[in-house]
């Protein structure tokens, strides 16, 4: 046996290639195969296990490690471990940033993923992840910074608007709020406001800015390797 993404992986059970995929698999190719097939031999008696994953094959978009078991207990697992930090990201225009932020907060294991403004948006993005990750909606602006203050976290904002400070040189606090604005606007007013400091990210090109999927991918990954790895700011 061997370990990924901090769970035991039962890979060397995969058995055949399942032949039908689930509600959570991910087929770019039709044609293709994905996941595992049935367990092959004595099935697990944990109560992690899904029987008719054992039976019938896992196809969902998640780690070997996680092989055939239940959702909830992929939950629970996660739960155990998450980040500090919190994303937030304003939806007022339907953007399709949205299910990519969602993805990559999973894949990074952020502790909540908030919604502000319209509750619907756009899931095609998160490839599935949005099922394993916390997400939590706010009518406005104002009600996620009330929350923010309720739950001691550092509102930050990320935008490369005037008076905004290069993240390459900040030192992100542990308990962080990323918020980010829609595709084109950027961060409302209200969310300025409520920000303890503006984070832009730096840039070498011609183009003015970067979506807020890229945008949060990075904001998420510097806040990994300060936290995760203790890489200290090297400031400008």
């Amino acid at each position: 046996m061997r370990e990924a993404g901090g769970v035991t992986d039962p890979g060397t059970h995969r058995g055949n290639e399942p032949e039908n995929a689930s509600d959570d698999a991910i087929v770019d190719d039709p044609g293709a195969t994905v996941g595992v097939g049935p367990w092959t031999g004595e099935w697990p008696t944990e109560e992690r296990y899904d029987p008719a994953m054992l039976a019938d094959g896992d196809t969902r978009n998640v780690l070997d490690g996680y092989r055939y078991w239940r959702r909830d207990a992929i939950i629970a697992d996660l739960d155990t471990r998450r980040h500090p930090f919190h994303v937030a990201v304003e939806n007022f225009t339907h953007d399709f940033n949205i299910g990519s932020v969602v993805r990559t907060a999973n894949a990074f294991l952020a502790a909540e993923v908030h919604i502000v403004g319209r509750r619907r948006w756009n899931r095609r993005g998160a490839m599935v992840t949005d099922r394993y990750q916390h997400v939590r909606h706010h009518a406005d602006p104002a009600e996620l910074a009330e929350w923010a203050r309720a739950s001691g976290l550092h509102v930050i904002g990320i935008d490369n608007v005037p008076g905004s400070v290069p993240l390459e040189t900040f030192d992100l606090p542990r308990d962080a709020l990323f918020v980010f604005g829609s595709e084109g606007p950027g961060l409302s007013d209200e969310s300025l406001a409520a920000c303890e400091a503006v984070l832009a990210i730096t840039q070498f090109g011609s183009t003015r800015s970067i979506n807020a999927g890229a945008a949060a991918a990075i904001a998420m990954h510097a806040w990994i390797r300060r936290h995760r790895f203790e890489q200290e700011v090297e400031r400008g």
